[in-house]
């Protein structure tokens, strides 16, 4: 058997706890970003393409799905391929990773620090490759997308080179 007092002790702890159980938030949950850093770039998925005289260079992005989005281009002139490029990109230990595999070459990684959610942009760098040594991504609305390729030239100088791109249907 308990007695007064303890039985007074009992009950004040039990009160204090329910109260403070009552008065706590949850945690916040993690925002889509945290919890998945390929959502600050899922507004690469779709189908975009860049037309120049008989030159017609397509990209298309799988939305992210299983950890990853999966993606590819590819670059026709005069009705023959003249590149491709298999892509992915992949979040490791907070970073977005980018990578490459261009007409048959080695594959190639590139990094990025996740930035935001809300973010209209991503660049992804790589300074030990030769060219390029970085690649930028931007959302210019909803049916524009711009990518710019740079590294540096003979001589050391900067160069690149932007792709200027609108969304297309991927059914065609």
């Amino acid at each position: 058997m308990y007695s007064k007092p303890a039985q007074f002790v009992v009950a004040v702890l039990a009160a204090g706890i329910f109260a403070e159980g009552a008065g706590a938030q949850a945690p916040a949950a993690p925002s889509a970003a945290a919890a998945d850093p390929l959502q600050t770039v899922k507004w690469m998925a779709g189908c975009w393409e860049q037309r120049a005289g008989e030159r017609v260079a397509t990209e298309m992005w799988m939305p992210p799905a299983g950890g990853m989005m999966v993606g590819g281009s590819r670059t026709v002139a005069r009705g023959a391929a003249r590149a491709y490029e298999h892509l992915r990109i992949t979040a490791v230990e907070g970073k977005l990773v980018y990578t490459a595999v261009p007409s048959g070459q080695k594959e190639t990684a590139f990094t990025s620090a996740v930035v935001g959610a809300a973010a209209d942009s991503i660049v992804f760098e790589n300074p030990a490759h030769d060219f390029p040594t970085r690649i930028t991504y931007r959302r210019m609305g909803a049916d524009s997308l711009v990518a710019r390729v740079e590294g540096p030239g003979q001589g050391g100088a900067m160069r690149g080179f932007v792709v200027a791109m609108r969304r297309v249907s991927c059914q065609d």
